[in-house]
Protein backbone atom coordinates (compact mmCIF):
# COMPACT_ATOMS: atom_id res chain seq x y z
CA UNK A 1 0.00 0.00 0.00
CA UNK A 2 1.67 3.32 -1.33
CA UNK A 3 1.11 5.82 1.60
CA UNK A 4 0.42 8.44 -0.65
CA UNK A 5 -3.19 7.08 -1.26
CA UNK A 6 -4.26 7.39 2.22
CA UNK A 7 -4.28 10.85 3.93
CA UNK A 8 -2.53 11.84 7.29
CA UNK A 9 -5.59 11.51 9.32
CA UNK A 10 -5.63 7.77 8.45
CA UNK A 11 -2.25 7.28 8.90
CA UNK A 12 -3.01 9.04 12.60
CA UNK A 13 -5.71 6.90 13.51
CA UNK A 14 -3.72 3.58 12.49
CA UNK A 15 -0.57 4.84 14.37
CA UNK A 16 -3.04 3.93 17.56
CA UNK A 17 -3.78 0.93 16.98
CA UNK A 18 -2.68 -2.23 19.59
CA UNK A 19 -5.63 -4.63 18.32
CA UNK A 20 -6.71 -6.03 15.30
CA UNK A 21 -9.82 -8.21 14.51
CA UNK A 22 -12.06 -9.59 11.95
CA UNK A 23 -15.14 -10.71 11.07
CA UNK A 24 -14.51 -14.57 9.19
CA UNK A 25 -17.22 -14.91 6.79
CA UNK A 26 -17.04 -12.36 3.90
CA UNK A 27 -13.44 -11.46 4.89
CA UNK A 28 -11.53 -14.39 5.55
CA UNK A 29 -13.55 -16.54 3.66
CA UNK A 30 -15.20 -15.12 0.16
CA UNK A 31 -18.78 -15.89 2.53
CA UNK A 32 -19.93 -18.88 0.26
CA UNK A 33 -20.59 -22.19 1.97
CA UNK A 34 -19.70 -25.75 0.54
CA UNK A 35 -21.80 -28.51 1.91
CA UNK A 36 -20.47 -32.34 1.35
CA UNK A 37 -23.35 -34.97 0.81
CA UNK A 38 -23.30 -35.58 4.54
CA UNK A 39 -24.40 -31.84 5.03
CA UNK A 40 -20.63 -31.11 6.41
CA UNK A 41 -20.03 -27.42 5.72
CA UNK A 42 -16.71 -25.95 4.32
CA UNK A 43 -15.47 -23.16 4.10
CA UNK A 44 -11.86 -21.93 1.59
CA UNK A 45 -9.54 -19.50 3.55
CA UNK A 46 -6.69 -17.25 1.49
CA UNK A 47 -3.20 -18.42 2.73
CA UNK A 48 -2.05 -14.86 2.15
CA UNK A 49 -4.70 -13.95 4.78
CA UNK A 50 -3.05 -16.33 7.32
CA UNK A 51 0.61 -15.10 6.70
CA UNK A 52 -0.99 -11.17 7.20
CA UNK A 53 -2.31 -12.07 10.83
CA UNK A 54 1.56 -13.85 11.34
CA UNK A 55 3.16 -10.68 10.32
CA UNK A 56 0.95 -8.38 12.55
CA UNK A 57 1.71 -10.86 15.56
CA UNK A 58 5.81 -10.75 14.71
CA UNK A 59 5.34 -7.11 14.71
CA UNK A 60 3.95 -6.91 18.44
CA UNK A 61 0.31 -6.08 17.28
CA UNK A 62 -2.72 -8.29 19.49
CA UNK A 63 -4.98 -10.09 16.56
CA UNK A 64 -9.23 -11.91 16.93
CA UNK A 65 -11.87 -12.88 15.52
CA UNK A 66 -15.31 -11.73 16.22
CA UNK A 67 -17.93 -13.90 14.07
CA UNK A 68 -21.54 -14.47 14.64
CA UNK A 69 -20.79 -18.15 12.81
CA UNK A 70 -21.00 -20.74 15.30
CA UNK A 71 -19.40 -23.56 13.74
CA UNK A 72 -15.88 -24.70 14.64
CA UNK A 73 -14.34 -24.03 11.38
CA UNK A 74 -13.55 -20.36 12.49
CA UNK A 75 -12.61 -21.32 15.75
CA UNK A 76 -9.76 -23.96 13.96
CA UNK A 77 -8.62 -21.39 11.95
CA UNK A 78 -8.53 -18.43 14.51
CA UNK A 79 -6.05 -21.48 16.82
CA UNK A 80 -3.94 -22.32 13.88
CA UNK A 81 -2.65 -19.08 13.35
CA UNK A 82 -2.82 -18.25 17.04
CA UNK A 83 -4.98 -15.36 17.25
CA UNK A 84 -5.01 -14.07 20.55
CA UNK A 85 -9.03 -13.58 20.86
CA UNK A 86 -11.21 -15.66 19.24
CA UNK A 87 -14.93 -14.93 19.60
CA UNK A 88 -17.38 -17.43 17.59
CA UNK A 89 -21.17 -17.12 17.95
CA UNK A 90 -21.04 -13.59 19.06
CA UNK A 91 -24.58 -12.17 18.66
CA UNK A 92 -23.54 -8.48 19.55
CA UNK A 93 -19.78 -7.97 18.28
CA UNK A 94 -19.31 -4.42 20.31
CA UNK A 95 -19.88 -6.59 23.85
CA UNK A 96 -17.44 -8.83 22.17
CA UNK A 97 -14.91 -5.94 21.98
CA UNK A 98 -15.81 -4.39 25.08
CA UNK A 99 -15.00 -7.85 26.79
CA UNK A 100 -11.52 -7.86 24.94
CA UNK A 101 -11.06 -3.85 26.01
CA UNK A 102 -11.56 -4.59 29.48
CA UNK A 103 -9.29 -7.98 29.23
CA UNK A 104 -6.38 -5.92 28.02
CA UNK A 105 -6.80 -2.43 29.06
CA UNK A 106 -6.97 -1.37 25.25
CA UNK A 107 -9.63 1.45 24.59
CA UNK A 108 -11.47 1.09 21.67
CA UNK A 109 -10.11 4.08 19.46
CA UNK A 110 -6.56 1.23 19.81
CA UNK A 111 -8.73 -0.95 17.87
CA UNK A 112 -9.14 -1.86 14.08
CA UNK A 113 -11.74 -4.29 12.55
CA UNK A 114 -12.82 -5.26 9.23
CA UNK A 115 -15.97 -6.22 8.41
CA UNK A 116 -18.50 -7.38 5.30
CA UNK A 117 -22.04 -7.41 6.15
CA UNK A 118 -24.91 -5.39 8.39
CA UNK A 119 -24.24 -7.72 11.51
CA UNK A 120 -20.83 -5.62 11.57
CA UNK A 121 -22.06 -1.89 11.51
CA UNK A 122 -21.97 -1.11 15.54
CA UNK A 123 -18.45 -2.63 15.99
CA UNK A 124 -17.24 -0.81 12.65
CA UNK A 125 -18.47 2.25 14.03
CA UNK A 126 -16.97 1.92 17.43
CA UNK A 127 -13.24 1.03 17.01
CA UNK A 128 -10.63 3.50 16.10
CA UNK A 129 -10.01 2.26 12.81
CA UNK A 130 -12.68 0.46 10.20
CA UNK A 131 -12.50 -1.38 6.88
CA UNK A 132 -14.32 -3.32 4.27
CA UNK A 133 -13.68 -5.70 1.67
CA UNK A 134 -14.55 -4.21 -1.92
CA UNK A 135 -17.23 -6.52 -1.89
CA UNK A 136 -18.91 -5.54 1.25
CA UNK A 137 -22.47 -4.43 1.36
CA UNK A 138 -23.08 -0.49 0.76
CA UNK A 139 -24.14 -0.13 3.86
CA UNK A 140 -20.88 -0.74 5.41
CA UNK A 141 -18.99 0.51 2.74
CA UNK A 142 -20.57 3.94 3.79
CA UNK A 143 -19.13 4.07 7.59
CA UNK A 144 -15.68 2.62 6.98
CA UNK A 145 -12.43 4.68 7.11
CA UNK A 146 -10.91 2.58 4.75
CA UNK A 147 -12.27 0.14 1.56
CA UNK A 148 -9.90 -2.59 0.60
CA UNK A 149 -9.03 -3.24 -3.33
CA UNK A 150 -9.34 -6.94 -2.26
CA UNK A 151 -12.30 -8.66 -2.23
CA UNK A 152 -13.18 -10.70 0.75
CA UNK A 153 -11.17 -14.33 0.73
CA UNK A 154 -9.37 -12.90 -2.05
CA UNK A 155 -6.56 -10.55 0.40
CA UNK A 156 -8.85 -8.07 2.39
CA UNK A 157 -7.57 -9.05 4.79
CA UNK A 158 -4.10 -9.05 4.00
CA UNK A 159 -3.97 -5.71 2.55
CA UNK A 160 -5.89 -4.44 5.87
CA UNK A 161 -2.95 -6.58 8.11
CA UNK A 162 -0.45 -4.38 5.87
CA UNK A 163 -1.74 -1.26 6.09
CA UNK A 164 -1.47 -0.90 9.81
CA UNK A 165 2.06 -2.44 9.97
CA UNK A 166 3.29 -0.20 7.40
CA UNK A 167 1.91 2.72 9.18
CA UNK A 168 2.80 2.53 12.34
Amino acid sequence: MNKAKIGLKLRKKIRNIRIVLTDVDGVLTDGGMIYDEDGLKLKRFNVKDGMGSVLLRQAGFRVGLISTDVSTIAKTRGERLKFDFIEIGSMDKVQSLVEICAMTGVEFKNCAFIGDDVNDLEILKAVGFSAAPADAVPEIKEVVDYICEKKGGEGAYREFADLIRKNQ
